[in-house]
């Protein structure tokens, strides 16, 4: 009797596995998840917990022992997504970004959108002027410390706010008058709802780049909008093609082929070179759901797509959730009463449990940082071979940039290898620096100076779960060196995919041959009377099949047949 238990709680825990997923205000949310789960399990449980209901517009990202990053497939299981071992770690972000925030029916997505964006003028991610960046931060003061208060605000206190990779004092004034004078007594949501409508009018709103080469190898990232296709190129957009536009994308190996038709019925073929076949094909996937996602009225029109011209040859995909318009249509059905939602800081508000983490000031005190070390230029070539997307680190808790090198190193070697996340590198790597240091400039990306001992420009955070990546903690390189095994690995996959490809072709082969072989024997077994066919009948090399091969084989098929139905009527 004990062995038997003991026998079903092994199945139990075999059948069961644990995982950690962080939220967007940085907080965590184990849960234990079934063996044979999809993602849409793992996103029901998120939401739920945080009373969500617009949750088309989120997804879940987790990065494999490669440190290249993925969304769950919500229609897959996750155990077979995962290629490390648990416990898992991964992230809940927006995976699809409103093409219109104010047309959000809830305040709880509005906010958690609020806080992706955030996220992303802290990384770099959103390019703007200076002008912009200054109104941008005073509505995330106004949002999460309220009025302005002589007595709670001494002078320079947006100084304590890291709200870009870097700013200088100027910037700082400007946010701290703004916050005075212009935004006085707007509520916590009245702040953010302007906070996303000013951030969806800047080309980068909804960017997340993907470094590549071009056909001249030099360096730009492609990303994917609520509008369309964008090419970056240090802080040019140098190519916008509307989702309407994009006919189809391709990718084979390495290489990325966007086709487009524009006016006057131009047609345009744009390549690209991804670091590795798993980070194109990882920017083939995120465009094909991007343009399902945006450009069709229903879910019912997408399609299955193909990453090769070849039908036998290359990756399927198709995009399996619901589209931007049916969400919109969903969400304006919402009649529940508004879910509470806790806010930190002076101004008084609803309060949730469900989402209730602590302080949500997540801008970094600018006496626990160091000054960003790192050159654009080498910031750029150090991640632009890299396997991520974007980078993304953890900026909610003050604390978390206070971190002694020689313990990092430690702890990166003690989790690296069992643990997927989403954030691998610090925010000193910004693919798409914010320009915002040099007033007055309209688009210009920040100067950063260059640290000659090649360390990390900004502290490391103190997550022990996060494994940082080599290319990561020296920046001051140039492109890194991919491990020995990991190239290995890389070229034995490319012979696996092309081996794969033949056998694919051989198959397919055979097997239209085998089938117009019987359409051939049944036709001309038939009483069809057509000349071509009784001009066959009457060849030799066919009586002599009929009467040799295809009569005897009749007989015996037919004789099995009569045992079989002998058998059934016995029984």
């Amino acid at each position: 009797m004990l062995s038997r238990l003991r026998s079903g709680s092994v199945r139990n825990l075999d059948r069961e596995f644990d995982c950690t997923v962080r939220l967007l205000d940085d907080s965590e949310y184990p849960c234990t998840i079934q063996r044979d789960a999809k993602g849409h399990y793992l996103i029901d449980l998120l939401c739920r917990h945080m009373n969500l209901l617009e949750k088309d517009y989120f997804g879940i990202r987790f990065v494999d022992p490669d440190k290249q990053r993925h969304w769950l497939d919500i229609s897959k299981s996750i155990i077979k997504q995962m290629k490390s071992q648990p416990p898992y770690t991964m992230c809940f972000r927006v995976k699809f970004y409103p093409t219109d925030p104010s047309m959000l029916k809830e305040e709880i997505t509005r906010y958690l959108v609020f806080l992706q964006i955030k996220r992303d003028l802290y990384h770099g991610r959103l390019l703007c002027k200076t002008s912009d960046a200054a109104l941008l931060a005073a509505y995330i003061l106004q949002a999460e410390i309220g009025d302005y208060d002589a007595g709670k605000h001494p002078e320079g206190y947006s100084s304590k706010f890291q709200f870009f990779p870097k700013h200088s004092e100027k910037l700082e004034r400007k946010i701290a008058e703004i916050h005075k004078t212009e935004l006085s007594g707007q509520s916590p949501d009245t702040a953010e709802l302007n906070f996303l409508k000013k951030a969806q009018t800047l080309e980068t709103y909804g960017v997340d780049p993907h470094p590549c080469k071009d056909v001249s190898g030099n360096a730009a990232f492609l990303a994917f909008t609520p509008s369309g296709f964008v090419v970056l190129q240090g802080n040019k957009r140098i190519h916008f093609i509307k989702w309407t536009d994009v006919s189809k994308m391709k990718f084979e190996g390495k290489t990325f082929n966007l086709y487009a038709t524009q006016k006057e019925e131009s047609k345009i073929v744009l390549t690209y070179f991804a670091p590795t076949p798993e980070a194109c094909k990882h920017l083939w996937k995120c465009g094909v759901e991007n343009q399902a996602f945006y450009k069709f009225e229903k879910s019912s029109q997408v399609r299955t797509v193909s990453s090769s011209n070849m039908f036998f040859k290359g990756s399927r995909f198709r995009y399996s959730g619901r589209v931007a318009k049916e969400v919109i249509e969903s969400s304006a059905k919402i009649k529940r009463s508004p879910p509470e939602i806790h806010r930190s800081g002076l101004v008084p508000s609803r309060s949730c449990p469900s989402i209730s983490h602590g302080s949500r000031l997540s801008s970094v005190p600018r006496t626990r940082r160091r000054a960003v070390h790192i050159s654009i230029m080498e910031g750029l070539e150090s991640l632009r071979d890299s396997a991520h997307s974007t980078p993304v680190r953890s900026s909610s808790h003050t604390d978390t940039f206070a971190t002694h090198p020689g313990k990092t190193s430690a702890a990166e070697g003690n989790e690296r290898t069992s643990v997927i996340a989403d954030e691998l590198y610090s925010p000193a790597g910004s693919m798409l620096p914010t320009p915002v240091s040099e007033p007055g400039l309209e688009s210009v990306l920040l100067q950063q100076e260059h640290n000659p001992t090649g360390s990390c420009g900004i502290e490391e955070e103190r997550e022990s779960e996060v494994g940082v990546a080599a290319e990561a903690e020296e920046p001051g390189r140039g492109t890194a060196a991919l491990p020995e095994g990991v190239s290995e690995r890389a070229e034995q996959e490319q012979v696996n995919t092309f081996v794969l490809s033949v056998v694919r072709l051989l198959l397919v082969t055979v097997g239209l041959l085998f089938a117009l072989l019987l359409l051939l024997i049944a036709l001309t077994e038939s009483d069809i009377d057509v000349a071509f066919l009784r001009d066959i009948r009457q060849t030799p090399e066919f009586e002599q099949f009929h009467y040799e091969y295809f009569c005897p084989l009749r007989r015996w098929m037919v004789c099995k047949l009569r045992y079989l139905l002998s058998l059934l009527i016995d029984t």
